[in-house]
């Protein structure tokens, strides 16, 4: 015997209700825990980052005038007091335990790109050869050969040439 209509759409409904209570009643797995916070610098290991040379910017702790390291025309070798004063400044953020650092390598606007940006990667992996020297381990240094893409000087004069053809150093804190 068929149910009537009524009964029929009350059991349905008695249904749903107790299915849309059941779903409530699920538990969701809890979130992941967050991320731990990146790592900051000791005030000791600030104070290592003045006394060498280094300004906080946007990029992170980068190595400022005059102790950058600059280049000239179509160079990507260090030698004499440029290298000491790579050997030193890596040196002294080895004996600080800073860890990681970025090299960026920069050229002028003389040249292709490509041949600018290989110029630039070639004068970063001199500075990065020089780090490891001076102690720091090779799989905490992260280098990049940017070429002309950010010059910090017109490329109009020779002045400004001088200055864009460079490598930074930046000590990252993230």
């Amino acid at each position: 015997m068929p149910l009537p209509l009524a009964r029929l759409a009350r059991l349905a409904v008695t249904l749903l209700v107790c299915t849309v209570a059941i779903a409530g009643c699920q538990t969701v797995p809890p979130a992941p825990p967050p991320e731990p916070p990146p790592p900051k610098l000791s005030p000791t290991q600030v104070t290592v980052l003045k006394e060498k040379g280094f300004a906080l910017t946007d990029q992170g702790w980068e190595l400022g005038m005059p102790h950058k390291v600059l280049f000239g025309f179509d160079e990507h070798t260090i030698s004499g007091p440029r290298r000491y004063s790579v050997l030193d400044v890596g040196r002294a953020l080895s004996r600080a335990g800073i860890e990681h650092v970025r090299v960026d390598g920069h050229t002028d606007d003389v040249g292709t790109d490509e041949y600018n940006r290989i110029l630039s990667l070639r004068r970063a992996l001199a500075v990065v050869r020089l780090l490891v020297e001076a102690g720091f381990a090779r799989d905490h240094i992260e280098v990049r050969g940017l070429g002309k893409s950010r010059p910090v000087a017109d490329n109009k004069t020779a002045a400004g040439r001088a200055e864009n053809r460079r490598v930074a150093i930046i000590v990252t804190v993230d």
